[in-house]
């Protein structure tokens, strides 16, 4: 005999103990992007992009592409750190950049 309720409260607790598990690599994950060594404009996908770690000196008739008030920080490549400025980018893995950067692969966030 099956009893609908049990089993949907089975899946409940399991589905909790799962996401208490999975709490700690979370943190790991930030401690991680911390540790990411930082973009230099002189990268070679760094420059293909556009890559300026001060959105604020962009030249707008230089940089077609670039939208005033548009920085790193607003894009949704962009992972915020836990502290400090730079944090890692959908767009340069293995690499932080700085939240005040831009480059061509700029998203705004939905």
């Amino acid at each position: 005999m099956s009893h609908p309720v049990s089993s949907d409260r089975r899946r409940f607790l399991s589905r909790i103990a799962l996401g208490a598990a999975a709490l700690p690599l979370l943190r790991l994950t930030s401690a991680q992007a911390a540790d990411l060594p930082h973009l230099s404009p002189d990268d070679p996908t760094a420059k293909a992009l556009g890559y300026t770690e001060n959105a604020s000196k962009i030249d707008p008739k230089k940089e077609t592409a670039f939208k005033a008030g548009s920085h790193c920080g607003g894009c949704a490549l962009f992972t915020a750190p836990a502290s400090g400025d730079f944090g890692a980018c959908g767009a340069f893995a293995g690499k932080a950049v700085n939240q005040a950067g831009w480059c061509r692969a700029y998203a705004a966030k939905a």
